[in-house]
């Protein structure tokens, strides 16, 4: 799909608002424009909501929370159905717009399209499934059991890497509970949101539910702290950095909020001598270089045993030496441009660093000429002790450390402040067992013969230690958005105490 055919597929004019409170506002606040990282050139120019944008935002979000709440969980899907089968008529140019916009190639826009139809799938399904459970009362005659309730307006942050997807994750599943909510995008990749909006007020208009979703895009200052210190938003859901996270965390808890963190991942592949290592050259190279490097669940580390480290590096060289690089639209790319300057600048910082610290380049390095911000896909073995290795580079930059053992591997893993996404190829039952138990990988996602990018829906994604330790999607996640309430009723006619206590 060619690029000015994408933005008319998808209603989005060269100026538009991006501010959204039961419809579309003009927006106040100051412009925006959204660059492709590809050919450096501005995609289009986006007014931004201010702080009396925010505010009506929130109000519609308020008004819409009152009726949506007592609207039954079923009938509630089928307003989200609706929504997935817009997304599906769609799926092409929301496809092809992420692809300009954030820089993957056009088969993962389009693969985070076809995730939002999953999602909207498996809450359509959850709708009626939002159990409680029946307990056994120590009191006869007595009934009790725990029921759930929606939340409320909840506030959903999003990062640039997964533009579209990620809010879905919160919004389906939250939406089928009973939530409106308000969105705060990525400023990076703002026009993503609006065919999101667009798709979603296509669906809503008229139904006297248009302010279930809601979208506020600006910075930090102002939407962003207004959101997070808001009183009136029980839930703060935010995907991005730890330092983000920390601030997020920090300024709900103060306010006795929840907050939802989905934030960095320094993720870890072991290779065990009796892997297959053509098995293993395929994932790491899908994990690490997909999206180019800019997943939170991209490989960073490769921990390799000595024994079949001389087969598997030469074969890893040889295929990150022959990747496509180039448009992201184009047939046959498989890595596109990182997002912007500055995330080319940190991979760069992020390389001679490793190198001070004693690292040697295998393949790639540096930037491709006469491009966008485009850098190769780098791999070099380092010592499992340099500090850079502790920090998470989001870019295309994966780190090769040779162990003796699958002790020092598993140390060697679980030794970094992250705790997102794992992996390990083997043969061995035994050591895949290890690796699944409560001694073995410390990471809210753990896999055996397959990388640590391209999870699932149906599984809760989320992770450990600096990761935030937040679950969206899949499982029981659905939890995150709702209040849980015991009740028991007395159908007899005496008043037994607890605990077999007498009073009176």
């Amino acid at each position: 799909m060619k690029r000015e055919a994408v933005l008319d597929a998808l209603g989005i004019a060269p100026e538009v608002s991006g501010a959204y409170a039961s419809g579309w506002l003009e927006g106040s606040g100051p412009l925006l424009e959204s660059y492709d990282p590809t050919t450096e050139s501005v995609i289009g120019t986006i007014r931004q909501a201010s702080l009396d944008d925010y505010e009506a935002a929130v109000t519609a979000a308020q008004d819409a929370f009152s009726g949506w709440r007592m609207v039954p969980a079923p009938e509630r899907g089928q307003y989200i159905r609706k929504i997935g089968e817009a997304l599906r008529a769609y799926k092409e140019p929301l496809g092809a717009l992420v692809a300009m916009e954030m820089g993957k190639i056009k088969a993962e826009g389009e693969g985070e399209v076809q995730e939002m139809i999953d999602i909207a799938d498996f809450a359509v399904g959850l709708s009626r499934q939002l159990y409680g459970l029946t307990i056994a009362s120590e009191r006869p005659r007595h009934r009790m059991y725990e029921q759930w309730h929606p939340l409320g307006p909840i506030g959903i942050i999003s990062a640039f890497n997964f533009p579209v997807a990620v809010w879905s994750w919160n919004a389906f599943i939250a939406g089928v509970c009973g939530d409106s909510m308000i969105w705060k995008p990525s400023p990076v990749t703002p026009l993503c949101s609006i065919a999101v909006q667009n798709i979603c007020h296509e669906v809503m208009d008229g139904s006297g539910f248009e302010g279930v979703f809601n979208l506020t895009i600006g910075d930090v200052d102002p939407i962003g702290d207004a959101m997070v210190n808001d009183t009136r938003l029980p839930l703060i859901s935010a995907t991005g950095s730890v330092r983000m996270g920390q601030q997020v965390g920090t300024k709900v808890a103060a306010r006795l909020g929840r907050s939802l963190l989905e934030l960095g991942g320094n993720n870890a592949i072991i290779v065990m001598e009796d892997a297959d290592p053509e098995l293993a050259v395929r994932a790491a190279l899908f994990a690490a270089a997909g999206t180019t490097g800019q997943r939170c669940t991209s490989l960073r580390r490769l921990i390799v045993h000595k024994d079949i480290a001389d087969t598997l590096i030469p074969r890893l060289v040889e295929a990150y030496g022959s990747i496509p690089i180039g448009d992201p639209l184009d047939q046959g790319t498989l890595v596109g441009p990182l997002v912007n300057r500055a995330a080319v600048d940190t991979t760069k910082a992020a390389l001679e660093i490793a190198m001070e610290q004693g690292a040697e380049v295998l393949v790639g390095g540096k930037e491709v000429d006469g491009l966008g911000h485009f850098f190769e896909p780098t791999l070099v073995r380092i010592p499992a002790d340099a500090p850079i290795v502790q920090q998470e580079t989001f870019g295309p930059l994966m780190h090769v450390i040779v162990v003796d053992s699958y002790e020092e591997a598993l140390a060697v893993h679980n030794g970094v402040p992250q705790g997102l996404s794992s992996a390990i190829f083997t043969d061995s039952v035994r050591t895949s067992e290890r690796f699944l138990s409560a001694e073995g990988s410390d990471c809210g996602i753990a896999n055996v013969n397959i990388g640590t990018s391209g999870a699932e829906i149906g599984g809760a994604f989320g992770g450990e230690k600096e990761t935030g330790g937040g679950r969206e999607a899949g499982s029981d996640s659905w939890k995150a958005y709702m209040r849980r309430q015991t009740v028991t009723i007395n159908w007899s006619n005496d008043l037994p105490l607890a605990q077999g206590i007498e009073f009176g």
